[in-house]
């Protein structure tokens, strides 16, 4: 930052509020479909549970009984003899690549390019207040932290640990506040499988907006439907937060060092906000999952849930599934959270250097 005035004007709450949120929006819209394909792959079961739940699976066509493992290269399902019929199926050949560029075509070519985009106004109205709330209860925390253990040793204005423990805690909040309800009523509208190029499907659809899917979750489950998965969310995106703002602030911290500068080029937050932000990912992929599978399921007064908590539905992926499975999703995850970070971190610094220029925040 040019100076230490324009370095206060940034500590501004409405500027943290106004930036963080513009940084969501633009975020989310640019990579939304590569978060579809991540909640299709992660939903997507191996052949021991396809066996048992075969028709709930929203990535199956009717026909198709065999899902390969994360091993195997295709989606097969094997035609056989008619001299076996009266104890088999006969199955029609289907195959698919089971990566997120395969994922990918697979959606647009049965659903429509635009299914996509399924859900993304559930995001808007989940990331708009989320990267709002991140961004200022992370400035807060961070000054409130720093204040009660007093200046780092380093002559650095923040230390290491307080942007830890900062960015924990607001991964925390944004978790609780906004994250959970707005993920379960995205991963309901992304995990529907209807054609958007196909009118009798369209009006078929169970989900068809965040509020309506809010409505009819609420008024089918309860409420607390809308916070299932709560724990795992708030343990994935308290340590996605934490890893990525510390070691977003370190790698700052050297460029500024190496180039003797005040603030960072937009191309710089772009990079190295990509860069801090494939670190949490990596670490908390089986939160992820287990998030996925908790906010998908639905229960009903009859049927028991098959996943009821974080150990326990870890331990049952693990039974039925293998322990790769435990990391499906992972690529497009990586796709989608490196540049959407990069496009936060830049659209963040590059709003709010903006206003500051206006003396829209000038003191």
């Amino acid at each position: 930052m040019p100076n230490q005035s324009k370095d206060s004007k940034k500590k501004n709450p409405a500027l943290q509020l106004i930036a963080g949120g513009t940084a969501g929006f633009v975020e989310s819209t640019i990579c939304h479909p590569l978060d579809t394909i991540k909640t299709r792959m992660q939903l997507r079961r191996q052949q021991s549970t396809i066996n048992a739940v075969r028709a709930r699976s929203s990535l199956m066509e009717p026909g198709m009984r065999n899902v390969s493992s994360l091993t195997e290269p295709k989606l097969r399902v094997l035609q056989e003899a008619s001299s076996h019929a009266a104890t088999k199926h006969h199955q029609q050949a289907v195959a698919a690549t089971l990566g997120p560029f395969g994922t990918a075509r697979r959606i647009v070519e049965r659903e429509g390019f635009m299914s996509l985009y399924k859900g993304l106004t559930a995001v808007w109205c989940g990331i708009i207040p989320k990267m709002a709330i991140r961004f200022l209860t992370f400035e807060q925390y961070r000054e409130g932290l720093q204040k009660l253990v007093g200046p780092p040793e380093n002559g650095q204005e923040y230390s290491t640990s307080v942007n830890f423990t900062a960015g924990l805690a607001c991964g925390l909040t944004e978790a609780i506040v906004i994250v959970t309800p707005a993920e379960v009523c995205k991963i309901r509208m992304q995990s529907q499988y209807n054609s958007l190029i196909d009118p009798s499907q369209l009006a078929r659809r169970k989900y068809t907006n965040v509020i309506q899917t809010a409505f009819t979750i609420s008024r089918e489950e309860g409420i607390s439907a809308l916070y299932k998965g709560v724990v795992p969310t708030m343990l994935r995106q308290g340590c996605n937060q934490a890893v990525n703002f510390t070691t977003y602030n370190i790698f700052k911290k050297k460029v500024l060092e190496m180039q003797n500068k005040k603030e960072l080029d937009h191309w710089q937050s772009l990079v190295l906000g990509g860069v801090s932000g494939g670190f949490g990912p990596l670490a908390n992929n089986p939160l992820d999952v287990v998030k996925t599978r908790m906010q998908r399921q639905v229960i009903k007064p009859d049927r028991p849930a098959k996943y009821t908590g974080i150990i326990q539905a870890i331990g049952v992926i693990y039974r039925e599934e293998g322990f790769l499975a435990l990391w499906k999703g992972i690529t497009p995850r990586l796709l989608r959270i490196v540049p959407g970070q990069a496009i936060t971190f830049m659209t963040y610094e590059a709003v709010s250097s903006a206003l500051i220029r206006r003396g829209y925040f000038s003191s």
